[in-house]
């Protein structure tokens, strides 16, 4: 057995280029089991812990939390123990351990080093390159034959998925100051949400003397600890503290998920992927968009807007099938499709998530908001299959349930179509003796222009109003 071994970062799914360090489970020095968490990455789609590949020692790690490294890249150095188990030579790890196909053009502005800092530092490539094996599952990694779901785990004593801790370091929130409301004593996404919200929580932030002994009964039961009543002199203190400055002058706030400092930072995660996913479709799409209100003035009470959005959009894949496509640029070729299975855009804090609602042709109204509510969620706990996140045929941005009009939303390859609901309004429409005023939903339709005339985006677009002017 060689002196040490290299890990390199394995592909956390779908041949994504690089992830960002979460939070280390060890520190150089420590001595770590094979298969024991040893740190945890953040990827465009998802936050996983990755397991060690050896027994032994932990001679260096990559960088710290906050730190990209690129798929293949060295992520880990140890001293083999020979008295701990190993992991047999040859044994599918199911990870990839191989170097990048293209490295250098991992990261953006062309720089070729394969871990970059928020201090700007690097590390040089692998010199050596290990075979490739099986890639791994967003959400799941592989060892041995065996696959170990993501869960919650408790580290220091605290339990927590790794999404959620993820989200705790963004939001600036101590997890030992957190109510824990998940299952088995585990923190959720919500307690962190709503910690960060409170400000109680936060790293650092003083205790006071009610607070701390909170905490320190609810330690002593084994339970997370408490956040003050909403309506307790504590709670108004730690408000009226993250309000004022020291002189007791008001000062500026922003929301404790937005860190504002003037200087450049690097994306992502989910925003560099989007940055990427963007970039490539502006290059090899050539968008129309259409534009045109839906009178929607005969809907019955309760109708649900997503819902006939997405009804809306299956009758106009079933009149214009053209619009329901895949298109190859490279090999001027188009994929129709018999399902629809529309892209559903979700907006968070940190990027923008394209779920897939599989099947929506055949779901009914119930089947559709069970569906959608289904996609928010797992998005939202970063818990979406990555499976999930690719494959649609269609996709819908919803953007009006926030402000706006009209719209010009980007097609991403390999589909040929995005249709965009702006913000309903009343407008004065001429009926047979005078005026009314009904209520209109704008829509825009963009679709790639070499796979779909613009007769069929039009009639595409007519199909649409036409589903959305029923009254149910």
């Amino acid at each position: 057995m060689s002196d040490s071994k290299t890990f390199h970062l394995p592909d956390l799914g779908e041949g994504l280029p690089d992830a960002t360090i979460v939070e280390w489970f060890v520190k150089e020095g420590d001595v770590i089991r094979l298969d024991e968490p040893l740190v945890s990455m953040e990827t465009a789609k998802a936050v996983v812990e990755v397991p060690s590949p050896v027994s032994g020692k932990v001679l260096k790690l990559a960088g710290n939390a906050g730190d990209i490294v690129v798929t293949g890249a060295m992520l880990a150095e140890f001293e083999p123990d020979p008295n701990l188990p190993q992991r047999a030579d040859g044994q599918d790890t199911g990870h990839s351990h191989g170097a990048p196909k293209s490295a250098g053009a991992a990261i953006a502005g062309g720089a070729s080093a394969p871990t970059v800092s928020e201090a700007g530092g690097a590390e040089a490539p692998p010199t050596s390159v290990e075979r490739d094996d099986a890639g791994t599952v967003v959400g799941a990694m592989q060892s041995s034959n065996a696959v170990h779901q993501e869960q919650a785990v408790a580290v220091g004593g605290i339990k927590a998925m790794p999404a959620v801790r993820a989200q705790a370091r963004k939001l600036g929130v101590d997890l030992s100051r957190v109510r824990a409301t998940g299952a088995d004593g585990a923190v959720t996404m919500a307690d962190v949400k709503q910690a960060a919200a409170n400000g109680f929580a936060a790293v650092g932030a003083p205790l006071g003397r009610d607070a701390s002994a909170v905490v320190g009964k609810q330690e002593h039961r084994g339970q997370g600890p408490l956040l003050p009543p909403q309506g307790s002199p504590v709670a108004g203190q730690e408000r009226e503290r993250t309000q004022l400055s020291a002189s007791g002058k008001p000062m500026r706030t922003q929301p404790p998920n937005v860190s504002v400092s003037g200087q450049p930072e690097q994306l992502k995660g989910v925003r560099r992927n989007m940055a990427r996913v963007m970039a490539d479709a502006h290059a090899k799409v050539v968008p129309t968009t259409l534009s045109d209100d839906a009178d929607v003035q005969a809907w019955q009470p309760g109708n649900d807007v997503t819902v006939r959005l997405i009804r809306a959009i299956v009758s106009g894949c079933k009149a214009v099938p053209a619009m329901n496509a895949w298109f190859d640029g490279e090999k001027l070729s188009r994929t129709l499709h018999p399902q629809v299975d529309i892209g559903i855009a979700v907006d968070t804090d940190d990027g923008l998530f394209v779920p897939a609602l599989r099947n929506a042709d055949i779901l009914d109204a119930r089947g559709i908001r069970e569906g959608v509510n289904r996609l928010r969620v797992q998005v939202e706990d970063r818990s979406i299959p990555a499976s999930e996140l690719t494959g649609y045929t269609i996709s819908l941005s919803n953007f009006g349930m926030f402000a706006g009009r009209y719209a010009t939303p980007v097609v991403v390859p390999p589909c040929v179509a995005i249709v965009a609901a702006g913000r309903a309004r009343h407008q004065v429409m001429p009926v047979m003796g005078g005026f009314e005023s009904h209520k209109i939903i704008p829509l825009s339709v963009t679709f790639d222009h070499r796979a779909a005339t613009g007769g069929e985006a039009a009639r595409f677009l007519k199909a649409l109003i036409d589903d959305l002017a029923l009254s149910s």
